[in-house]
């Protein structure tokens, strides 16, 4: 009976009882116990034996071969999830990362508009609804001052890397 439960004990303590029942019954309870608090609790499901001497001398050594079994074969199912959950978290980490960097790229290539270029007159087309006629005396160009469009540029680039960091935080809890 003991040989059987080695490779249990190998990984957990396993606790064992065994009571004396009506007429000439025992009943035998094999508790495994919990190594850490957040361990999934079908790895400590108790096994219990009921029999005569005579059937848990015969049977009882196959039954816990069976049990052990199928204790560590869910201990590696769980272990496998576990490590393909973290993997496919980390790969999502690193998809988030590069997007940002991409983002990053595409606004580091935006050039800044010279203060004295204007562009041509546009074609004048029906305002809609929400459009405002420009400011007397505004020029036609996306920004009216280089220094503006820096500091929102640097701006947006804090913003997105606080943005990676709160990820890589969550990520890392």
């Amino acid at each position: 009976m003991f040989q059987q439960l080695v490779p249990l004990l190998r990984g957990r303590s396993v606790v064992l009882t065994v009571t004396s029942l009506e007429e000439d019954q025992i009943r035998v309870n094999i508790l495994p116990k919990k190594l850490a608090d957040g361990e999934n609790t079908a790895l400590t499901t108790p096994m219990s034996f009921t029999g005569t001497a005579a059937e848990l001398d015969a049977q009882l050594p196959d039954a816990i071969v069976s049990f052990v079994a199928s204790h560590l074969e869910l201990k590696s199912t769980l272990d496998r999830a576990k490590e393909e959950m973290a993997a496919a978290a980390k790969a999502a980490q690193d998809e988030a990362r590069n997007k940002s960097k991409t983002a990053k790229k595409t606004a580091q290539v935006v050039a800044p508009v010279k203060k004295d270029e204007e562009t041509p007159a546009q074609q004048p087309t029906a305002r809609g609804l929400f459009d405002m006629p420009p400011p007397v005396g505004a020029r036609n160009t996306p920004t009216s001052d280089p220094d503006e469009e820096a500091e929102i540029l640097a701006e947006i680039k804090q913003d997105e890397e606080a943005e990676v960091e709160e990820d890589e935080a969550v990520v890392g809890s």
